[in-house]
């Protein structure tokens, strides 16, 4: 089956199995599927801005991949507890020592309810087979207070990047709206890569307090 697309906005239907399968494969691929992230990439500062100290807390990177930006957290933030969590096992594979490694789906996440003080979900999202359920269950493990990032890519940007053929892009309100079910602040931005680059409209960051 031909898995992938430019041209077709509307996200072909696969199961979490076939999904699993490719990135198990992907994890192979070290230039398109990185286990390393520059720290100084906007993206990264993002999210360490936005969860803030992290110094005793839990905090859940949710469609991890290979871990690059809990490689970051926990550089950075030793004393926080972060939980990985992928669909892919291979990708799993490549998460950073002293991370805790979980093998789940975004919509059936094996975490207590209120159990982490933070969690992000950084280009992931778009892999969800149910988005409102994963977007529901990223924010039902955060306590209330907690924070959450989400960074994906842009509707209206749809057909710069070749992609798999379930993946979705959202808009800004789709995204403020399903996290605004369970948060009582959200807002949303362009971003780019760089803080000294002009946003090109191909990423969104979202950002929440529950």
């Amino acid at each position: 089956m031909r898995w992938f697309s430019k041209t077709a906005k509307s996200a072909a239907r696969a199961t979490p199995a076939e999904i699993r399968a490719f990135f198990n494969h992907a994890a192979r691929d070290e230039e398109h599927y990185p286990s390393t992230i520059d720290p100084r990439i906007l993206h990264v500062k993002l999210v360490l801005d936005h969860l803030g100290d992290l110094a005793g807390k839990r905090v859940a990177d949710v469609g991890c991949g290979k871990g690059r930006f809990a490689r970051v957290l926990a550089a950075r933030e030793p004393q926080a507890s972060i939980v990985a969590v992928d669909l892919a096992e291979a990708m799993l594979a490549h998460a950073p020592p002293g991370v805790h490694r979980c093998a789940a789906s975004m919509t059936a996440l094996p975490l207590a309810t209120a159990s982490c003080d933070g969690a992000y979900a950084t280009e992931s999202l778009e892999h969800a087979v149910d988005i409102p359920l994963a977007v529901a269950e990223l924010c039902r493990i955060v306590k209330p207070g907690g924070r959450i990032v989400v960074i994906d890519k842009n509707a209206d940007a749809w057909g710069r990047l070749e992609t798999p053929e379930w993946e979705r892009w959202f808009g800004r309100r789709e995204l403020e709206r399903l996290l605004g079910r369970h948060c009582c602040e959200v807002s949303s931005r362009e971003i780019a890569y760089w803080e000294d680059v002009e946003p090109d409209g191909l990423f969104l960051a979202w950002l929440a307090i529950k």
